[in-house]
């Protein structure tokens, strides 16, 4: 039996990144809001204080913060033709769960897209020509722009006290931050973190080549901070424990310390946790959700939460099993080519380059953050000329160390046998004098790499797994073997004592090795409902009461990580629904 509530305002499906801001900003204007989050509760205080947080077995093999794939996985085939399997464990990416959500584990770093990101079709088919983007690549432009973008990555920025250095302050560009991005209105509101052996040797080496390298833009604060909401945040201690653990000293951002402490308060806000969302409850002829179904994990008891305003925050993955499951927007065939609901879904490609050792200099990879490192953006996107390269799109190409944990983060030279007394005097002799230099490159969409409901696996509430159809291209191979060949230049000019072969992804995708979690796609915005889920202010195209946030509306991905562009992406909608949909509820676009 489902026992029905009263009607709210607005309900919040997940209290990550998206969730936690959504909610802020429409308490804020005035409207009563539940959260709904499928996790336990989470605080600074009581889940990530040291000594406890530092376990290395509990939160980087064990998976204490990510989703229990015996709740709810994905699975996983690389062609139509194959069975898809379930993901039994975690390994590729690592999506949260609990109050903060993967925004709670994550490392920090903070992007801004660069201009040409928005607008990935219409710029290479303008400069290159209608044959540049291959036939089956269904790369489309965001339906917004960077500019308009912009003072939405500035509150998001701010919100988290990024550390940084410009690098196009209004149009002018300035030596050390990045000159290859948009321009910007604002600094960062922190200084960069500060540059170890890695970040420096680098530095020098990259612009003794003629390239432009800056310090990683960081949600890890360089000095004690307060956001505009009042949050406070502490100084970064270089305890190399970001990624999979929350913040010891609340120096990284997270929704847990820059949102929370000010959004828990509000008496028009009401979070439950342990709130598994399992439908959203759709009028077809009215073109809106009435209610979201949900299960109490504690006591298995159904609840049905009615409101006004429906905004989902979960996971890509989440998102996309949700529209689906509720039959809202058309699902995506790749075989016509026809639906929008689970398209584009895209990933990352990782780990093109080499490692370097460095016999008399010592890295201390164990004096770390997680955004923590130099960067050059020379070979991103189109900030350098495809002609002949035979791909489209590139990477940014970085070095420096996120942590030094012992069981995670070792490496020894080539040839080193891989156990017994050499293999330990090598992890003794190089433990901390080494690191990698390393490109990460875009991921665009393809007609054949997508979600949809999996006619065989359920998940604990009886819902059909999320099927992802996926692999790498010859666009990805391309790019990689490219960003690899100028990572080994760069690193050549450092004349390290050894340096490892060039190296970059071949072959099939492979979901156990760790390479990030980027996923995106699924529920992608546009200004055609024929071939997007969501308008330009992320308001679903079939109702207009539901509003879908985070990097499942992404149409591609680009090289950086994806949290900067949610959240601008999230202010940008939060803004559209106070100060339009509000005033006059209905469609923003007209399809």
């Amino acid at each position: 039996m489902v026992t029905k509530l009263k009607e709210v305002d607005a309900v919040v499906v997940g209290m990550g990144w998206t969730g936690a801001i959504l909610s802020r900003e429409l308490t804020k204007a005035g409207l009563n809001v539940v959260g709904l989050e499928r996790g336990p509760m989470r605080t600074p205080r009581d889940d990530f204080a040291i000594p406890a947080i530092r376990d290395e077995l509990k939160y980087t093999n064990r998976h204490e913060l990510f989703q229990d794939t015996a709740m709810e996985t994905v699975s996983l085939r690389h062609a139509m033709s194959e069975t898809a399997l379930p993901m039994r464990r975690h390994g590729s990416f690592l999506p949260g769960t609990g109050v903060g959500g993967a925004g709670s584990h994550w490392n920090g770093a903070t992007w801004r897209n660069l201009e040409v990101d928005y607008v990935v079709r219409s710029h290479y088919t303008e400069k290159y020509g209608r044959n540049a983007i291959p036939a089956d690549m269904t790369v489309q432009d965001f339906g917004v722009t960077y500019a308009e973008l912009e003072p939405h990555f500035d509150k998001f920025e701010k919100l988290c006290g990024i550390s940084g250095q410009a690098g196009n302050l209004r149009g002018k560009k300035i030596d050390g931050g990045n000159i290859f991005e948009g321009p910007r209105a604002n600094d960062y509101p922190n200084k960069p973190l500060a540059r170890n052996f890695a970040s420096s040797t680098f530095d020098t080496a990259a612009r003794s080549l003629g390239y432009h390298p800056f310090p990683q833009p960081s949600a890890n604060a360089s000095e004690a901070y307060t956001n505009p909401e009042g949050a406070t945040m502490g100084q970064c201690v270089y305890c190399g424990f970001c990624e999979r653990y929350g913040c010891e000293s609340n120096a990284k951002a997270s929704p847990n310390v820059s949102v929370l402490p000010v959004l828990l308060p509000d008496p028009k806000f009401e979070l439950r946790t342990n709130s598994y969302v399992k439908k959203l409850n759709y009028d077809r002829a009215a073109k809106k959700v009435t209610s979201v179904t949900y299960v109490d994990t504690r006591t298995g008891e159904e609840y049905e939460q009615p409101a006004g305003l429906v905004i989902l925050g979960a996971y890509v993955f989440n998102n996309t099993l949700l529209m689906l499951y509720s039959g809202i927007g058309t699902p995506y065939d790749p075989v016509t080519g026809r639906g929008s609901v689970g398209k584009n879904y895209c990933y990352q490609y990782t780990g093109a380059g080499v490692t370097v050792f460095f016999e008399d200099a010592e890295t201390n990879p164990f004096m770390a953050a997680g955004a923590f490192g130099t960067i050059m953006d020379d070979f991103n996107g189109d900030n350098f000329d495809h002609s002949g390269l035979g791909f489209i799109g590139g990477g940014h190409i970085s070095a420096g160390l996120s942590n030094g944990r012992p069981i995670e983060t070792r490496a020894v030279p080539p040839g080193t046998p891989r156990w017994g007394k050499a293999w330990k005097e090598a992890n003794a002799k190089w433990y901390r004098r080494w690191f990698n230099v390393a490109g990460t490159a875009v991921n665009y969409a393809y007609r054949d790499n997508y979600l949809d409901l999996d006619p065989t696996y359920k998940d604990a509430l009886g819902r059909p797994l999320i099927r992802m159809t996926y692999n790498f291209k010859e666009n990805d191979y391309k790019i990689g073997a490219f960003l690899s060949q100028k990572s080994a230049e760069i690193a050549k000019a450092m004349n390290p004592t050894i340096m490892t072969e060039p190296r970059f992804r071949r072959g099939d995708y492979d979901s156990r090795p760790y390479q990030s979690t980027h996923n995106t796609g699924g529920t992608i915005m546009g200004t055609d409902p024929s071939t997007s889920v969501v308008n330009r202010y992320l308001q679903s195209w079939d109702a207009s009461n539901l509003f879908i946030m985070g990097a499942s509306v992404f149409p591609q991905n680009q090289s950086y990580n994806p949290t900067g562009p949610l959240g601008a992406l999230a202010y940008w909608s939060a803004d559209a629904i106070v100060n339009k949909y509000m005033k006059a509820p209905g469609p923003l676009m007209q399809a």
